[in-house]
């Protein structure tokens, strides 16, 4: 009997599918067991359509073998949530003051909103999330950011404590973090999002660090995307000027987690579908990789 023209598409479909996911089996044996810490935010955050298929991809990673540990931000949401709180604050070399009034909406929207829209997100597609700020566990102790002025409660990692990392990592249990830290004192500190996934992803041996972002990544001075970059390659660019701007302190935290032990760090665009998949399991990835001289 002759298949109909509906069942050979199917059929087209699924062979294709097959060949894809044949192509990938290598590059998934590559991550199995490894930790692969991706920072979250930008457009991919905000758009409906990029988040369901972010939180599905997370999912997937964890259904491979592979250990997801999910860093967002929430910039625009705190800005948001401040106005309408009319709460009013400055900037100091583009960097938000934030004052004991602020730092609490701070801790509102990250720990609060954000995190369980994306740990929603990412149960509905299948997998087991669960949200926490650096404060649970002791996990991001905090210090006040060293800055020429004072930004008030803004800090910067001082120490990642991954036990709890440690205890997810051998379940089926993604953990969702939200870049809020605790001081010496308890008090609570607001952390870069960037920043904070670069520490977690070297205290815990992570095999890559996935930031992304809302360009391409790493741009040649023609405009090109820069595939593959290593530590050298890096600071000679930052040198003359072809890395600039808001750029600096993405590669910067790529060559910290490199220095703390992660194998690659990669930059990529978090506005592409399934960008997570086509950089982890496909020979040339996304965005630009960043690696040991």
């Amino acid at each position: 009997m002759s298949e109909t023209p509906e069942s050979l598409a199917e059929h087209a479909a699924w062979l294709d599918r097959a060949k894809t996911l044949s192509e990938a089996l290598p590059f998934m044996r590559q991550f199995s067991d490894e930790t692969v810490v991706i920072k979250y935010g930008g457009n991919a955050m905000e758009k409906a359509d990029l988040s369901r298929l972010f939180a599905r991809d997370v999912a997937l990673l964890k259904q491979v073998g592979i250990n997801p540990v999910v860093v967002h931000g929430g910039g625009p949401q705190i800005d948001r949530m401040l106005k309408r709180l009319n709460i009013v604050t400055e900037r100091v070399d583009g960097l938000r003051y934030t004052d004991a009034a602020t730092v609490e909406v701070v801790e509102m929207v990250l720990s609060g909103s954000i995190n369980k829209q994306i740990v929603s997100a990412i149960n509905e597609a299948g997998g087991f999330a669960v949200g926490l700020s650096g404060k649970d566990g002791h996990l991001i102790r905090a210090r006040k950011l060293r800055h020429k002025a004072d930004l008030g409660f803004v800090g910067e990692p001082a120490e990642i404590t991954p036990h709890l990392l440690d205890f997810f990592r051998d379940s089926d249990i993604i953990p969702v973090i939200a870049p809020v830290g605790v001081g010496p004192a308890g008090e609570t500190y607001n952390i870069n999002a960037d920043t904070a996934a670069g520490a977690i992803a070297a205290a815990c041996g992570a095999r890559r660090l996935l930031m992304l972002t809302d360009v391409p990544g790493v741009l040649d001075k023609a405009g090109n995307l820069i595939p593959e970059m290593t530590v050298s390659h890096v600071q000679a660019c930052l040198a003359d000027g072809t890395i600039s701007g808001g750029m600096i302190p993405k590669v910067e935290t790529c060559l910290e987690a490199v220095a703390g032990g992660v194998d690659a760090a990669v930059i990529l665009d978090g506005r592409v579908p399934h960008a997570l998949l086509l950089e982890l399991f496909t020979p040339h990835g996304v965005g630009t990789l960043i690696k040991g001289d």
